[in-house]
């Protein structure tokens, strides 16, 4: 008995230490914790308090008698989609806003310098403007003047952006998709009673069915914006780039919100105002790349006009008072409420921030007769491209004074050189 007691303590005591050692048990035992911890978590998430209105549970919208409802499960196809919409972009880019832009004038340019390890490795390494001690001593390293210096480190950092092929490239593909995806939605909403009567946008909620219309409007909204969020790296960075991410993560973040909550009457209702102003402001931006300044003018006026009343009194005075008001007649101000008007509030802050851009753009507008994106490297470029003009033609007035000549290449009488 003796032995068979120490036999079972030793089997008992050493179970554990083996298993320790082998880990064949706390695998198991850490993958119950994990699967208990995202069972509590996902229950927590998706409590009826949060989503949906008192009294109303997950069981009230459940497919029944032909109907649909929305599902989150839904939204995983956005992440397919907004790949193929990227492979989709890249053919368009190349097979119809290339050609476009070559028939509009609008060529690949191509700022070519003499290669010079000195100056590279000063450029690759260098965070900042260089000082005037520094172009001295690049120039004394080079046996080059500093003139040469400057032009050589401003046509390298040139070619490190983006032309203007590339820009309109970018605006092209956003205009098309803003303005099939808008022709869409007006095709959607023009026969829905929401979209001319706002107190249908909240009869029987959230017992509302999702058509069809409703599906591939959200689907292919959010699916862009997911490919914009992707593309992030590769697309062109400009001064307000932070701004664009917080609008893509805000407009991702609104849509599949208001589609767990089933408020899709409503934002197709915000998707559509917001979509039917950037048409114009992508063709303007198009034209001006493509040096049609009259006709980018008149374009972004209409923009002008379009923005701030979709922007300005269409969304909050229609669409926040449809979302913020109206619905205190049929519920009590719950928790999806409360969270989706806080993030159509940020959206109309982000309104206010591009509407001082656009001010900005107006006023360059008037004075200067010419618009320009001021979020843009477009006026830097510009600058520099006249500065390289008057460098070449100083250095051709040079040359034909040289060899007495003047400026037309008529010969200049003895004497009349100093005139």
């Amino acid at each position: 008995m003796r032995c068979v007691a120490h036999e079972n303590k030793a089997v008992w005591n050493g179970k554990p230490l083996q298993l320790l050692l082998t880990g064949e048990e706390y695998p198991v035992q850490t993958g119950a914790l994990g699967r208990r911890m995202f069972q509590t978590f996902r229950k927590w998430f998706w409590s009826e308090r949060y989503w949906l209105p008192p009294t109303i549970k997950w069981s009230d919208l459940e497919d029944h008698d032909g109907l649909v409802f929305v599902k989150a499960s839904h939204l995983y196809i956005t992440i397919p989609y907004a790949f193929l919409l990227m492979v989709v972009r890249y053919f368009f880019e190349k097979f119809v806003a290339t050609p476009l832009a070559n028939a509009l004038g609008i060529k690949k340019t191509q700022h070519k310098i003499k290669p010079n390890a000195i100056l590279e490795n000063f450029f690759k390494h260098s965070t900042s403007k260089p000082s005037h001690t520094d172009i001295y001593g690049l120039a004394k390293k080079c046996n080059l003047t500093e003139r040469q210096v400057e032009r050589w480190l401003r046509i390298r950092q040139k070619q490190n952006k983006p032309c203007r092929l590339q820009k309109f490239q970018e605006s092209c593909w956003r205009f098309t998709f803003y303005l099939l995806i808008t022709m869409a939605g007006a095709v959607f909403l023009y026969d829905k009673p929401w979209a001319y009567d706002l107190w249908e946008v909240w009869n029987d909620y959230p017992r509302q069915p999702l058509l069809p219309s409703q599906y591939w409007y959200y689907i292919l909204e959010m699916s862009f914006y997911w490919s914009l969020v992707f593309s992030l790296s590769t697309d062109i960075k400009r001064k307000d780039f932070l701004a664009h991410v917080i609008h893509h993560l805000a407009a991702i973040s609104l849509m599949s919100f208001s589609w767990c909550a089933n408020y899709i009457r409503s934002g197709t209702l915000v998707m559509f105002i917001h979509d039917i102003s950037d048409i114009w402001l992508e063709s303007a931006k198009m034209f001006s790349y493509a040096g049609w300044k009259q006709t980018c003018n008149t374009l972004f006026f209409i923009f002008t006009v379009v923005f701030f009343v979709s922007r300005f009194i269409i969304f909050p005075f229609w669409i926040l008072y449809c979302t913020l008001i109206l619905p205190l007649h049929y519920l009590e101000p719950f928790f999806s409420y409360i969270f989706l008007n806080l993030q159509l509030m940020i959206l109309q802050g982000l309104h206010v921030y591009w509407g001082y851009f656009i001010l900005k753009m107006l006023n360059r507008c008037i004075f200067t007769q010419n618009v320009q994106d001021v979020r843009s490297d477009n006026e830097e470029e510009e600058e520099e491209e006249e500065e390289e003009e008057a460098e070449s033609t100083k250095g051709k007035e040079t040359e034909y004074l040289k060899n007495g000549l003047g400026t037309n290449r008529h010969l200049i009488a003895n004497g009349q050189h100093g005139r």
